[in-house]
């Protein structure tokens, strides 16, 4: 049986289905292919924006409770998320209750009354406000790094905007980027579960069919700069911790390098057996947790690391986690610690099959952003990881040119010049 089966509607909508016929739930998902990174800087944090207004009621469910009880009533919670490139909105469901979910999704995505402005205003703004201190800086390290990998370009803001764009966006704007962002060619409607695809398509067709839009605007691309020398940013804060992020840009899914960077990360950062949980906690006690993360999108990403520690801890935290880095330039990862970084990866794809969410999740956003992979695929291309491979990776991301490090926290002056220094010293 195929993972998933596909199909396009005459207007360009298209229409994905996972079958898991032992289960007694499904998860609908709806994909638009907008974010951050497609937004002018005037009104930065509208697709988000736009997002939580979508909540705000419809002509056929007029308050946002009389939407939430419509989806309570077939067995669900409907909720979404705005990131760098997409808007998803989803609900668990019965799968009884297919068309039924599907037309509520076309009430949210089609018909919004897109009212009581201000009231959501303040709403996102104090959202906002969690990632800033006291004196209005930003205190987020994701952020903070985001704005040195790509400087003044949409990648480099958070996707919920500033204070000031959020103040400023306006019922006009919002409306623009519903007409603009908002059309069958740009949905992609999917639902995992004991479902039919017969039936979805059925139920998307007659709830989106008559629906007419343009084709969207493509996102402004990032154009890849030298990076002669390490940069870092530095926030004061008051708290017991440090908070930090080290990061390095890496090429975007469209290099097809995701594969080694996935299990690069998990070598450093899989669970507590990674390499950054045993140098940092286990050997030397520096911190209670150490995580890497990888971000691509279609030309440019991140490879960051991160983790908080008492202020004292920060230059030998720093140092040791540079010299990881290093010996992942410079020594083959041993073929028993792959083969158990493999394996763990091989479990969890395993284990995702068992989630309506997690499947929705990989084929809607997959086939939203024309990256696609199934699991077979994955489990096919994962073999050809060797210790090689791996180490030519390391050396293509770790250069010491790309190091960006956002610190926040009560950090003091004579440890910030000599973490300045380790960096520009880091070399593989």
């Amino acid at each position: 049986m195929s993972e998933y089966e596909k199909s396009t509607l005459a207007n360009g909508l298209r229409v994905l289905s996972v079958p898991m016929p032992h289960l007694h739930s499904a998860e609908m998902m709806f994909f638009v292919g907008v974010g951050s990174r497609h937004e002018a800087p005037e009104v930065a944090g509208v697709s988000h924006f736009l997002e939580h207004m979508l909540f705000r009621g419809n002509r056929d469910y007029p308050t946002g409770p009389d939407l939430e009880r419509a989806f309570e009533a077939i067995g669900g919670y409907v909720n979404a998320a705005t990131d760098i490139e997409t808007t998803c909105y989803h609900s668990r469901l019965h799968p009884a209750h297919l068309d039924e979910a599907t037309g509520l999704f076309a009430s949210m995505l089609l018909r919004p009354l897109l009212r009581d402005l201000e009231t959501e205003r303040r709403v996102i703004l104090e959202e906002a406000l969690e990632d800033l201190n006291a004196r209005g800086e930003e205190i987020n390290p994701d952020t903070l790094c985001a704005r040195l990998l790509w400087p003044e370009h949409p990648l480099g803001r958070p996707p919920i905007g500033s204070r000031e764009t959020i103040e400023a966006i306006g019922l006009e704007d919002l409306h623009r980027h519903l007409a603009t962002y908002y059309t069958p060619r740009n949905l992609v409607a999917v639902a995992a579960g004991r479902v039919e695809h017969a039936a979805f398509v059925a139920a998307v067709e007659r709830h989106f069919g008559a629906w007419r839009g343009e084709e969207a605007p493509a996102a402004p691309r990032f154009a890849e700069a030298a990076a002669p020398s390490p940069q870092s940013l530095w926030v004061r804060e008051s708290d017991s911790q440090v908070s930090l992020q080290l990061a390095f840009r890496v090429p975007g899914r469209e290099r097809g390098n995701s594969l080694a960077l996935r299990v690069l990360r998990r070598v450093l950062s899989g669970g507590g057996s990674g390499r950054l949980m045993l140098r940092l906690r286990e050997e030397l006690g520096l911190t209670y947790g150490v995580e890497a993360q990888l971000m691509q999108t279609a030309e440019t990403g991140s490879f960051g690391i991160d983790l908080s520690l008492v202020p004292g801890n920060l230059e030998q935290a720093i140092g040791e986690v540079l010299c990881l880095l290093e010996e992942l330039c410079v020594t083959l990862v041993p073929e028993k610690e792959l083969a158990g970084v493999v394996r763990a990866f091989l479990y969890e794809l395993e284990f995702s099959r068992d989630f309506t969410e997690e499947l929705a999740a990989r084929y809607g956003w997959g086939e939203t952003l024309g990256c696609l992979r199934t699991l077979e695929q994955e489990r096919r291309d994962i073999a050809a990881i060797t210790p090689e491979l791996l180490r030519e990776t390391a050396r293509a991301i770790f250069s010491p040119g790309q190091a960006r490090l956002a610190v926040v926290g009560p950090w003091r002056g004579d440890i910030k010049k000599r973490v300045n220094r380790l960096l520009k010293s880091f070399r593989v």
